[in-house]
Parts: structure tokens; sequence; C-alpha cells
């Protein structure tokens, strides 16, 4: 597995001055800066609220928190991630892709071909066990799982309203999206 090429990513954060609201990317060394909506919120309070109930509230999770990914500046901050109990950060104070248990990232559409394309094949390379797009434009999820040679070779898409039966995976939970909103 390639290492992150975090040469020039502090540059390229640095410079970027995105208002209250925004949160910032570098996806394949491009900025990307998009609004949090109130759908996108509520999906993330919901998957969050899961992973609280299921491992309590010391467990590590985190939202739009930067994390290097391998690959060609590759400065990601999913929605959501959960770390690994045991997971650390490094020298410089930043989480290590190798920790992350399980992403969810929620479709916002100035951004939806990065979750969908180079985040999908990023997080496949990185072995993340758990991946999961919940797009509200189209109302369903698709559950990305078992990744191997940067590919996921599990994919399964579920309809807003259905559970997404997680129980075999490093979160061990039952995900339900009834509440979630669509856009």
């Amino acid at each position: 597995m390639n290492e992150p090429d975090t040469a020039g990513l502090d540059t390229l954060f640095g410079q970027v001055c995105a208002p209250e609201g925004y949160r910032v990317e570098v996806v394949g060394g491009e900025t990307f800066t998009t609004p949090q909506r109130s759908a996108h919120w509520e999906i993330i309070r919901w998957i969050v609220r899961a992973l609280e109930d299921r491992f309590g509230m010391r467990v590590k999770v985190l939202s739009d928190v930067r994390i290097d990914f391998p690959g060609k500046q590759n400065g990601f901050a999913p929605d959501v991630a959960k770390l690994r109990d045991d997971a650390e950060p490094d020298q410089r104070g930043r989480w290590r892709h190798e920790d992350v248990e399980f992403i969810a990232e929620v479709i916002s559409r100035g951004t939806a071909a990065n979750d969908y394309g180079p985040k999908l094949a990023v997080y496949a390379e990185a072995e993340v066990p758990v991946y999961v797009i919940a797009d509200p434009y189209q109302g369903r999820c698709r559950v990305h799982l078992d990744p191997k040679d940067g590919e996921y070779r599990t994919v399964t898409t579920v309809p807003f309203g259905e559970d997404l039966d997680l129980t075999t995976t490093p979160v061990a939970l039952v995900l339900g999206t009834g509440a979630f909103p669509r856009d």
C-alpha cells in the first residue's frame, strides 16, 4: 500500500480561507470547500449517535477532521470516521489512516463525484473495512466492504428506510436509516 503523499498538503490547507460552516478537503491535490446543509448534518448526527450508542461516549469518532490517506495529496475530512479503540495521533497530532475502521460520507452535490470516485478508490487502497456512502438525493446508502487489492469486493445498496446490517464488520451494529432525510 502506498503511504500518504503529504508533501504540500499543509501549504494547500493553509492557503484556503473557508467561511464558517464549510469544510475543506484535498483530493488528489485539488482543494474542495463544501457547505454543510441541514439534511447532510442530520444524517451525520444519526450515524454518530448510532456509533455512540454501540460503543459509548468515549468512542473515537471524528467528523470533518483531516486524515491523510495514501496517494498523491489526499487530505480527507470524512463526514464520519470511527477509529480503533487503541488509536493514537502521530507525532504531528494527526490521526493515521491505518487506524480507521469505518467511514461514512454524506453526498453533497458539488463533491459527489469525489465520494463515488477517487475517495472510494483511496479508502479501498487504505483498506478501510467499512465505507458507507449516504446519498440524500437518491435516498439510498451504498455499503462497501471487504477491501482487497485496492477494491471493495462487496457492495450493497440499501434504500433509506431499511437497516444497514453491519454486524459482521468492526462496527458490529445495525444502522437504521429510517430517519435519514432526503434532499
